[in-house]
C-alpha cells in the first residue's frame, strides 16, 4: 500500500537521514575542504537534521551556526561544496544512489524561541 505523504516521512526515510547526518557532521568535524569560509567555519556548523525525498535522491540538509556567525556565507559555501559530502555520503552509506544534497538554514530555534517570548507575556488570570 503506498504511503500518504501527509502522514510524514517513512521509517526508511528518517533512518538514512539520520545516517546521512552523522556522515555530514564527520565531513565538518575533518575539515578537508578547499574553499576559505568553509576552512575556517567548518566547525561551527552543525547539521540540525536532514530530511531525504522519498525516493532518497534527494536531501535537504538543515544546519545552524554555532555563536551567531553570517549563514549568508556559510550556506552558499556549504552548496557549493556539497561534492564533498556526497561523496563521503557514497562511501560510508550503504544506499543504492548517492542522494543529491542541498543545505538549508535551520530556522526552527528561532521560532521556538519567538513562541517561547510570546508565551511568557501571556498574563493568566487567578482563578479561584
Amino acid at each position: 500500500m503506498p504511503r500518504n505523504p501527509e502522514n510524514g516521512p517513512s521509517q526508511r526515510q528518517l533512518r538514512v537521514g539520520e545516517q546521512i547526518r552523522h556522515i555530514m557532521a564527520e565531513t565538518l568535524s575533518r575539515g578537508h575542504f578547499h574553499d576559505e569560509v568553509l576552512i575556517d567555519l567548518a566547525g561551527n556548523v552543525t547539521v540540525t537534521e536532514v530530511r531525504p525525498s522519498p525516493d532518497l535522491r534527494q536531501a535537504t540538509a538543515y544546519v545552524i551556526s554555532l555563536g551567531g556567525l553570517d549563514m549568508n556565507t556559510i550556506l552558499p559555501a556549504l552548496n557549493d561544496n556539497a561534492q564533498v559530502f556526497q561523496k563521503d555520503i557514497n562511501t560510508k552509506a550503504n544506499l543504492k544512489f548517492t542522494p543529491r544534497v542541498r543545505f538549508q538554514e535551520d530556522t526552527s530555534f528561532e521560532k521556538v524561541q519567538k513562541l517561547d517570548e510570546l508565551l511568557s507575556t501571556i498574563k493568566y488570570s487567578e482563578q479561584d
